[in-house]
């Protein structure tokens, strides 16, 4: 046969076998392993290695999905061949089988064999071939029904929730306000940048509102699920992926939530909770529990706050520099030389507590910073109990988050804390105990405690 009639031929058996292309990397099963990975809290190069692909493979999948499983997760029904049982189907008709032997091997039937071996056969080799990854590939792709969404699909409602998350703001007068410029670049903003304006209204306030602006309107009607799905998750034809920049967190991938839950110190083990707290120091009918925080300045310096839960006593913790700060050549694993490393922040604590009568000094509640990574050894030094909050819960330390606002009159956010000694501190600590409080029927945190003492000591 010549050139010509050899191309000719090749032509006509592509123009009867024709092909949509070529399998994907990995099969539906591999994707649902990866993401079922990612949702208990893995990393993605973790799924990729358990779904059996490349871990640049695995950060693509992450980040075209928007961080959001692109495939359902439910096991394939049994009314379907496996990719096991293709493979079977492979080796069989390889070794010359007919199609009522592989069914009588497989338990199917001669006709759900027949129909495989028609429907699915490989055509990029220009024969009549079955492969059982090609075939497991012409099958999921034959079995895929995407849905259009649903704000694709209505125009009004699309251009409704468009408008309340990243519509325009305005003056009262109605004049537009554009904000900064910001450009989008596909991941979270970076810290202390500036961000896009826009009505920034959430997924969940659109979707709940929507009744209100058209109660006699089914049809403008949307679960905030949606929309998170539209933005994160591409190619449905609704919304833009730019448009989380106008989300509260500014995230551009979901983030799973198991991953969260991991984010716990090391040194924090569950006996030592705020869930196991003594009832006495939730209901702040005995004094002696005490909250603790830092709040942070310039150059990473820092002050330590402690606040007694009954009274809202006050006292402040002088955390210097260390010598060295600043300089380029740092030791290895050495000390936090900006003052607030575990050990600098243990021995203020101890020395302040214990300064304290042994009845006020009963427990200690802080978050999961890693300056209390040397808890155990300060509560050998003081005999204070101490517990944690769980993450990401500053409400459980609620006097003490309110004090650390009432401080930043005297500490602005911005300034460096540093340059404030004990004496300062301990002024403006006498200030804030000093002043009533509505909370202790207009007496001060002075007057509470001295009052809590002086019965203690009558009884």
């Amino acid at each position: 046969m010549g050139a010509g009639k050899r191309q000719q031929a090749i032509r006509a058996m592509r123009g009867q076998m024709w092909s949509p292309g070529r399998p994907s990397v990995a099969r539906r099963e591999d994707r649902q392993r990866f993401w079922r990975t990612i949702a208990a809290g893995h990393s993605t190069e973790g799924a990729a290695a358990a779904a059996g692909v490349s871990a640049a493979v695995g950060a693509r999948w992450f980040r075209d999905s928007g961080g959001m499983p692109s495939i359902s997760l439910r096991s394939t029904s049994g009314r379907y061949l496996s990719f096991s049982e293709r493979e079977e189907i492979a080796l069989l008709r390889a070794g010359g089988a007919g199609v009522r032997e592989v069914a009588r091997g497989l338990g199917r039937s001669p006709s759900t064999i027949s129909r495989e071996l028609r429907r699915n056969a490989s055509t990029r080799s220009h024969s009549v071939a079955y492969r059982a990854t090609t075939a497991q590939w012409h099958a999921e792709r034959r079995a895929s029904r995407p849905k259009v969404a649903t704000l694709a699909a209505n125009d009004a409602l699309r251009r409704y929730v468009q408008d309340r998350l990243a519509g325009a703001i305005a003056r009262p007068d109605s004049a537009p306000v554009t904000g900064p410029e910001v450009r989008w670049i596909g991941r979270r903003h970076g810290r202390r940048k500036d961000r896009r304006w826009a009505s920034s209204w959430s997924p969940e306030q659109i979707a709940n509102r929507l009744p209100l602006d058209f109660p006699d309107d089914p049809s403008m009607r949307i679960s905030h699920e949606t929309i998170y799905q539209s933005l994160y998750v591409q190619g449905r034809g609704a919304l833009r992926r730019e448009l989380t920049a106008c989300l509260r967190t500014g995230r551009a991938l979901r983030m799973p939530r198991a991953r969260t839950r991991g984010r716990g110190k090391g040194f924090v083990r569950p006996e030592i909770m705020i869930s196991e707290r003594p009832a006495e120091a939730e209901d702040r009918a005995v004094p002696g529990h005490w909250e603790g925080d830092l709040i942070l300045g310039l150059g990473s310096s820092a002050i330590g706050t402690l606040v007694e839960r009954t009274t809202r006593y006050v006292m402040l913790l002088h955390l210097p520099r260390m010598s060295g700060h600043g300089e380029q050549v740092r030791v290895k694993n050495g000390p936090a030389l900006a003052g607030h490393g575990a050990e600098a922040v243990r021995d203020a604590i101890a020395a302040s507590i214990l300064t304290l009568p042994e009845q006020l000094r009963r427990s200690l509640t802080w978050d999961q910073g890693a300056e209390m990574a040397e808890h155990a050894q300060l509560r050998i030094d003081t005999g204070i109990e101490i517990y944690f909050c769980d993450p990401h819960s500053p409400w459980q330390r609620g006097s003490n988050e309110n004090t650390n606002g009432l401080l930043r009159q005297y500490f602005p956010r911005g300034t460096d804390l540093s340059r404030h000694g004990p004496d300062e501190l301990a002024a403006v600590a006498l200030a804030l105990n000093s002043r009533p409080r509505k909370t202790l029927g207009w007496h001060t945190p002075a007057e509470a405690l001295n009052d809590h003492l002086l019965t203690s000591t009558a009884a």
